[in-house]
């Protein structure tokens, strides 16, 4: 590079999108690269260690500087000297949170272009969003950039990325300085942490195989380098003057592969091109928005205890269910952008670049399942886990004419078990009456021994009986103690589910609890590593909910 150095600041450079522009510049040797993010070091993978930017860091054609966008004097420090700045960073638009993202994506923003003028920078390239016009109610087909700012945005995210783009073409000609917005659609390709890890998380989790909505929505997704590509056609436009920089300066437009597909489709090519289940179970929209609005509540609510940021929201079933593409035609007019990379060789290198989420074959369990060993291992484990399903089927049949002849009829209780036994004595007389062979085949008779209670067996019961009658005797002297609060608690816990259980009929007992016994042990025995995991997580955010309620029932006690 000849001349006088010249430089440019990528803001939010350690970003998925961001990295990518970085090499681009650096490989094209336009500018010395100033990349300023929030860490107080840059930390570099060992690809990047050994590559193009770990080259450039060493020979100082790259530099890193540590920035926070809302710190005004941490942002003019960072631009000093700078040619242009390509304004990439932003939050992670998967939190709704609207303190953090305005705090970014406007107020930081604004530090930014106050920055630029006065600091005379020259050229200010914005990474926007298509969501700055999306209201999450209207789909958006072939859209171009006349389209204008809805209303009501579908999320905090979306909003505040609007305030910013505004400022952004409202400050183009302030003391010489051009800018533009870039609105890339659906970002893809290495590196991304966001929505191939997201795809990947749901397919272990046993979620990949549904589409919300009617699985016929329409995308435009876009190459990561794609997008490195249409930041730098917009600084060579602007920095080009003339008519050229006139026409490109102060707009915004949409960047994508020009390739639109079904979303589901594209989440088809991931997930199968890594070896996961690929969705094909439609459930609609409208169904799974009270899920979503619950699932967001419970988080406002137990946020402060631990609890991650949901995958299932409001803002993202909207995205999932409603199309968004859009055309790039004003782009191409007046930045030369075109893609540099066709979205299926996009798709390949993705596929490549996470085989390390790839899919793992299982290997075959050594000895019983868990679910096994629950159910003893015996008869019943082999009937409940359908390991005979001629068997299990017969034990179905049986208990379903129980149920019509028993249960569904209306019996009260003692009806029920009498017309039972009249049942059971009638079937152990004619057992008793028939024959050792019937037909040539062997009838086993019933031995007497099988209706004896041993004495052992009958001590052992009494004792039982007896140790359960003087614990919960042990248990009750405490309570009146008042000096156990995690046995109150359980107390507490134990009495409201047993009054709710004690609220079901037998009917619905029946039909619930025999639907669960010959299903539950099979998905178990299925997704035992899954729901394993999933278990502990659950007890150990209970153990720390149990410890914050018992804590300040024992501060209560002591300000008392």
């Amino acid at each position: 590079m000849g001349g006088e150095e010249k430089w440019c600041v990528v803001t939010g450079g350690r970003g998925f999108a961001a990295r990518h522009l970085v090499l681009m510049l650096i490989k094209y040797d336009m500018f010395t690269v100033r990349i300023a993010d929030l860490g107080p070091t840059i930390n570099l993978d060992p690809d990047e260690e050994n590559g193009v930017l770990g080259e450039a860091l060493k020979s100082g054609r790259a530099h890193y500087v540590s920035a926070d966008l809302r710190d005004k004097s941490q942002v003019l420090k960072a631009c000093q000297g700078a040619e242009v700045v390509f304004h990439m960073a932003a939050p992670d638009s998967s939190i709704n949170n609207h303190q953090l993202h305005h705090s970014v994506n406007v107020k930081g923003t604004k530090n930014i272009i106050d920055a630029c003028i006065e600091l005379k920078i020259k050229r200010l390239i914005y990474t926007s969003s298509p969501s700055v016009v999306f209201d999450g109610v209207h789909g958006i087909l072939n859209g171009d950039e006349s389209l204008p700012y809805p209303a009501k945005h579908n999320d905090s995210y979306s909003a505040t990325k609007a305030e910013g783009e505004a400022l952004v073409i409202k400050a183009n000609g302030s003391n010489g300085l051009l800018t533009c917005c870039i609105r890339p659609s659906s970002i893809f390709g290495p590196g991304d942490k966001l929505l191939v890890p997201s795809l990947v998380g749901a397919a272990r989790a046993g979620k990949s195989k549904f589409i919300i909505g009617d699985g016929n929505n329409m995308y435009d997704f876009t190459y990561v380098e794609n997008v490195a590509h249409a930041h730098i056609c917009a600084e060579r436009a602007l920095a080009s003057e003339g008519p050229v920089a006139e026409k490109a300066s102060g707009q915004a437009y949409f960047i994508t592969n020009m390739e639109a597909l079904k979303f589901w489709e594209f989440v088809s090519i991931i997930l199968g091109g890594l070896g996961y289940e690929r969705p094909k179970i439609k459930i609609p929209a409208s169904v799974m928005m009270p899920i979503a609005h619950m699932v967001e509540l419970l988080y406002k609510i137990l946020a402060p205890y631990g609890m991650k940021v949901p995958q299932l929201t409001p803002s993202r079933i909207r995205l999932l269910s409603r199309s968004r593409t859009f055309d790039c035609s004003k782009a191409n007019e007046r930045l030369g952008y075109t893609p540099i990379v066709p979205l299926q060789e996009g798709l390949r290198r993705t596929i490549e670049a996470y085989q390390h989420l790839k899919a793992n074959v299982r290997t075959k369990r050594d000895g019983p399942s868990k679910a096994e060993l629950l159910l003893g291992s015996g008869k019943v484990a082999d009937t409940l886990l359908w390991r005979d399903k001629k068997k299990t089927l017969g034990v179905v049949l049986i208990l379903a004419a129980f149920y019509f002849n028993f249960i569904a009829t209306g019996y009260t209780v003692i009806t029920a078990v009498s017309k039972l036994l009249l049942l059971a004595s009638l079937l152990l007389f004619i057992h008793s009456k028939l024959p050792q062979k019937i037909f040539g085949y062997k009838l086993e008779k019933i031995p007497q021994s099988k209706f004896n209670v041993s004495e052992a067996a009958s001590h052992h019961v009494a004792l039982s009986v007896a140790s359960g009658w003087n614990s919960t005797i042990s248990d009750l002297k405490s309570l009146c103690q008042g000096n156990d609060s995690a046995l109150f608690l359980k107390v507490v816990v134990s009495l409201i589910l047993l009054s709710i259980l004690g609220a079901v009929s037998l009917h619905n007992a029946y039909v619930v609890g025999l639907s669960i016994a010959f299903t539950a042990f099979v998905v178990y025995e299925k997704k035992e590593e899954e729901i394993d995991n999933l278990f502990l997580k659950v007890v150990s955010f209970g153990c720390k909910v149990k410890s914050d309620v018992i804590s300040k029932i024992s501060s209560s006690k002591k300000h008392q």
